[in-house]
C-alpha cells in the first residue's frame, strides 16, 4: 500500500482507503474529528521543508523514500521481550504498535489511578479528546487523529499522590515496514501528583515510522513530572507531539533524552492557561552518522504571574544534524510573566550541523523574558588543561562532554533511569 502519492489528492485518497480498513480501531474518536482531519490533510498535505515549522525536517521526503510501501506486518511480543525495558521501581505499562496491552502491563491497584484503553473512555472523557491536539494545527496531528490505534488513557484522580513512577513503554515491532499512530491521554486532576516516564523503543527488524500524539492535562494545584526517553535505533523515524494544558497553581516539567533514532522530531507545546503556574522543559540529545534530531517547542503564556524555563543541549557528531526551534508567546493578559530559554550545542565534526531559532513574541508590557543560544566545538583550553595533567585526549573529550550533559542528566530523579541514560550516553560518546 502506498502511503505517499504524487499529489495531495492522491495522498488523501490513500489515507481514506486506510481509514476504511481500520475504522474499528478509531471507534473512540468522534466522527467529526476524523472528517476534519482528513480535510486538513487534503488541503495541506504531509509537511516538507517548504513548511516553515518543518524547514529542517522534511517528513514528506522521508515517507516517500523510506515508506513508499507499508505492509503493517506486526510482531507478537511476550513478557520476555518487554522485561529488559522495564524499570524496577516503577509501575510498567506497555503500548505495542500504538495499542495499549493489558496483558503485558503490570496489574497493580493504586488508589486514585485509572489506567485503560481509549476504547473504554466514557462519553465525558471522549469529549476531551482533540481539545488540545487540534487537527487543523498540524498535519501529523491530523494523521494521528484519523488513524489512531487503541492507545492509553491514564488518570490520577483529584487529591491523590501516586507514590511510584508510572512508566509507559511505547514499543514498535514489525518484520516489514510499518507506520504506527500512537495516542495517549494523561489527566492529572486537581491537587494530584504523579511522575510519568515515557520510553520509546523499536525492537523489530524493519523500519518504523512512529507518529505519537499525547494530550496532557494538569489540573489546579496539581503536579506532573515527566521524563521522555527515546532510544529507538537506526531503523526508526518518529514524530512525537505533546500538547499540554496546565492550570492555576499547577506545575509541569518534562526532561527529554534522545539517544538514537534515524529521524526524531519532538513537538512540545505547553499552554499556561491560568495564573500562577509553572512549566519547565529540558532536553538533551547526542546524534551521530546521518541522524536528524529536531526539537520544536512552544510555550503559550495566557495569564499573569506564570513562569517557564527551557534548557536544551545537543551534541552532533559525524554528518548528523540537530535543531532547536523554541518560541515563547506572551499574550496581552499575561502580565508579570517570567520566561527563560536557552539552547547550547557542541559540534564534534566539521560535517555536523546545528540549527537554532529561539523566538520571543510578547504582547504584555510587564514581563521578564530572555533567550540565548550558543553553538561551538569543545573548549580547547579546557581540553589542553586536562591533557597537561596526564589525561589522554579521548578521555579528556569524554570528560568534557559528560560535564556538558551532566546538568540535564542530574534532572532525572529516578536512580535506575538516570543510570540507564548515563550508561547509554557514555556508550554513544
Amino acid at each position: 500500500m502506498s502511503l505517499v502519492a504524487d499529489n495531495k489528492s492522491a495522498v488523501t485518497q490513500t489515507l481514506l482507503d486506510q481509514l476504511q480498513s481500520k475504522s474499528s480501531k478509531v471507534a473512540f474518536m468522534p466522527d467529526a474529528e476524523i472528517i476534519s482531519a482528513i480535510r486538513y490533510l487534503e488541503d495541506k498535505g504531509i509537511p516538507n521543508n517548504k513548511h516553515e515549522d518543518y524547514k529542517y525536517c522534511n517528513i514528506e521526503a522521508v515517507l516517500r523514500k523510506e515508506f513508499k510501501t507499508v505492509e503493517q506486518a506486526f510482531n507478537e511480543l511476550t513478557n520476555a521481550d518487554i522485561a529488559p525495558l522495564k524499570i524496577d521501581e516503577a509501575i510498567n505499562l506497555v503500548v505495542v504498535n500504538g495499542v495499549y496491552s493489558e496483558e503485558l502491563s503490570e496489574k497493580m491497584i493504586v488508589k486514585g489511578l485509572t489506567v485503560n484503553s481509549l476504547n473504554e473512555l466514557s462519553s465525558s472523557e471522549k469529549a476531551l479528546l482533540c481539545s488540545q491536539a487540534k487537527s487543523d494545527t498540524d498535519a501529523l496531528i491530523a494523521l494521528n487523529t484519523a488513524f489512531s490505534a487503541n492507545g492509553l488513557f491514564l488518570q490520577v484522580d483529584r487529591n491523590n499522590i501516586i507514590p511510584m513512577p508510572l512508566h509507559v513503554i511505547y514499543v514498535n515491532s514489525g518484520n516489514a515496514n510499518i507506520v504506527t499512530n500512537t495516542r495517549s491521554f494523561i489527566n492529572v486532576q486537581a491537587n494530584a501528583q504523579a511522575t510519568l516516564i515515557e520510553s520509546f523503543y523499536n525492537i523489530g527488524s524493519a523500519k518504523v515510522f512512529s507518529n505519537f500524539v499525547s494530550e496532557k492535562f494538569v489540573g489546579e494545584n496539581a503536579k506532573l513530572t515527566c521524563y521522555t526517553f527515546q532510544n529507538e535505533g537506526a531503523l526508526s523515524y518518529s514524530v512525537n507531539t505533546n500538547q499540554v494544558k496546565i492550570n492555576k497553581y499547577s506545575n509541569y516539567s518534562n526532561t527529554t533524552m534522545t539517544l538514537s533514532g534515524e529521524l526524531v522530531r519532538n513537538n512540545h507545546n505547553v499552554v499556561l492557561a491560568d495564573s500562577n503556574c509553572e512549566a519547565h522543559l529540558n532536553g538533551l540529545f547526542i546524534s551521530s552518522g546521518t541522524q536528524q534530531i529536531d526539537n520544536h517547542t512552544l510555550i503559550d503564556h495566557q495569564m499573569p504571574h506564570c513562569e517557564s524555563n527551557e534548557l536544551y543541549k545537543g551534541i552532533a557528531k559525524d554528518k548528523s544534524s540537530g535543531t532547536f526551534n523554541g518560541k515563547i508567546f506572551v499574550r496581552k493578559d499575561a502580565q508579570k510573566t517570567n520566561a527563560y530559554q536557552s539552547s547550547k550545542n557542541i559540534l564534534m565534526s566539521d560535517d555536523a550541523t546545528i540549527n537554532t531559532k529561539p523566538q520571543l513574541e510578547i504582547y504584555a508590557d510587564d514581563v521578564k523574558c530572555s533567550h540565548g543560544t550558543s553553538t561551538g566545538k569543545i573548549d580547547t583550553e579546557a581540553l589542553f588543561y586536562l591533557k597537561a595533567r596526564g589525561i589522554g585526549e579521548e578521555s579528556a573529550r569524554k570528560l568534557l562532554l559528560q560535564a556538558f550533559a551532566q546538568e540535564l542528566i542530574d534532572k532525572i530523579e529516578i536512580p535506575s533511569l538516570q543510570e540507564r541514560v548515563l550508561h547509554l550516553f557514555e556508550k554513544a560518546l
